[in-house]
């Protein structure tokens, strides 16, 4: 029999730290006059819930075995996700257990999709609470990726472990040194963002609002507009920053602080994302040049700024590049797929797989033009095994048959092509808006039957957790094996 009190009291841990979390947009309520009982029967709830989650497993085993580490994975995010649900539903905008279950579990994952068809009128503790939900899903993912997803042998993130057996490569003793390290970075990170979003003239709750989506790379904005609602370049230009700073991985940040100054020019991850953003500007804006469009100097900066936030996984928009054509469409669905750095708040394949699977092909056309040559595939200090690129290719097959299987899916319930396929990447890859009229830049995903929203749910934790952690809890033989 499996004890789980560890699981369990992890969960009630992060219950009480969600209740708590729902009185901050209480503050704002007051400041604007809104003050209503949705966040504080929320919170009283969710806090309720946790302890006694808390206290009835105070016994709990302070070690976490394999099963424990997935099963805690899985339902951590899920928990937050329905109980972040409730402020949506006890708020003036009456929501559905749907959409605001859809609407909590796009903050939490980072994704950016929304149900909200007036955000520009919105109450505004609502609209801070879904910047809560990305800023705490963004640094949430970050934790988990270091601490938890090596142990659990998923997300390759075995690539990019803070310690090893080598004294040289441990950069801090105990993971919670790390965590608290990581949390006092992302919240420095937030707090200079903020800070920049004020003096470039967004409002305070703006600038606050902003700066927890920006760093989160969630995408999540006050205004039905995103970010081109500011019609603003110094705005952009920050939000263009904080979105690759976010896209980082967080453990170059450490080793930075820990004297390694070289790490951003030398991370093989992080140069292959920084080319990877340069080509794919350039590519895009080449194209849009030969389409003779007018104003170059303002499309460059269009262009930039929206292959940034797809790349990353961001989400927002400050131009309709569904009116661009069809090959920007393909191409900025190509970059759904690619997504940010692991370790770092943005989603999608990783920038390392994709890196890692070019080596490989440029590897074995290497051993067809020399069969009797020694090649060795390495990623930045690592010598890569056989076992680890099967492990990717089985990844990136396994990303895309989920991918096909939503997209088959959304069709059943009656979606066009245009939306089906892109409303898929979007949630598997967290990115946010999709392509076409319906979910694009300028709309939203509230007309969506309600069982397209369930799909998509489901696609978003997916993504979220790398897949494995998900999946594997419905095979009956890992759970035989331990």
């Amino acid at each position: 029999m499996y004890n789980y009190k560890t699981v369990f009291y992890t969960l009630g841990t992060l219950q009480i730290v969600l209740g708590v979390f729902m009185l901050i947009p209480v503050i704002i309520q007051l400041i604007y006059s809104e003050l209503d009982s949705g966040f504080i029967s929320a919170s009283i709830i969710t806090i309720v819930f946790g302890i006694l989650f808390f206290l009835s497993n105070l016994d709990h085993d302070k070690n976490i075995d394999l099963p424990q580490a997935f099963i805690l994975t899985a339902l951590s995010w899920l928990s937050i996700a329905i109980f972040g649900s409730l402020p949506f539903i006890f708020s003036e905008l009456s929501l559905s257990f749907t959409d605001a279950f859809f609407e909590s579990m796009s903050g939490i994952t980072t994704t950016g999709s929304t149900i909200l068809t007036d955000i520009n009128n919105a109450p505004k503790g609502i609209l801070l609470w879904r910047a809560i939900l990305q800023w705490l899903g963004g640094i949430g993912i970050i934790l988990m990726a270091i601490t938890l997803m090596p142990i659990m042998n998923i997300g390759g993130m075995q690539l990019f472990k803070i310690s090893s057996n080598d004294n040289a490569e441990k950069i801090l003793p105990k993971s919670k040194e790390v965590s608290l390290r990581l949390i006092t970075i992302y919240s420095l990170l937030t707090f200079i963002c903020a800070v920049f979003y004020k003096l470039f003239g967004m409002s305070y709750f703006d600038s606050l609002t902003h700066s927890m989506t920006t760093i989160a790379t969630g995408g999540f904005s006050n205004y039905n507009e995103s970010i081109g609602y500011f019609n603003s370049a110094l705005i952009e230009i920050n939000a263009i920053i904080f979105i690759i700073l976010g896209s980082i991985p967080f453990i170059a940040y450490i080793k930075y602080l820990n004297g390694d100054k070289k790490i951003f020019y030398k991370d093989a991850q992080i140069n292959f994302f920084i080319k990877t953003i340069i080509v794919s500007v350039i590519v895009i804006f080449i194209f849009l040049i030969f389409k003779n469009y007018d104003s170059s100097n303002f499309l460059l900066r269009e262009v930039i700024f929206n292959v940034v936030s797809i790349l990353t996984g961001t989400g927002y928009v400050t131009a309709n590049y569904s009116d661009w054509g069809g090959f920007p469409i393909i191409f900025f669905l190509i970059l759904m797929f690619i997504g940010g750095c692991a370790g770092s708040t943005a989603c999608g394949l990783k920038i390392f797989r994709i890196h890692i699977l070019y080596k490989f092909f440029v590897l074995q056309l290497k051993k067809y033009i020399y069969p009797r040559g020694v090649f060795v595939l390495k990623y930045g200090d690592n010598v890569l095994n056989e076992k680890f690129i099967s492990s990717i290719i089985s990844f990136v097959f396994l990303y895309i048959i989920i991918f096909f299987l939503i997209t088959a899916l959304l069709s059943v319930s009656g979606l066009d092509f245009i939306t089906s396929i892109s409303g898929a990447a979007t949630a598997i890859s967290n990115v946010g808006p999709g392509l076409g009229g319906m979910i694009g830049p300028n709309g939203n995903f509230s007309l969506l039957p309600d069982f397209s929203k369930w799909v998509l749910s489901i696609g978003m934790i997916l993504g979220r957790l790398e897949l494995f952690a998900i999946i594997v809890l419905f095979i009956p033989s890992f759970w035989r094996r331990y």
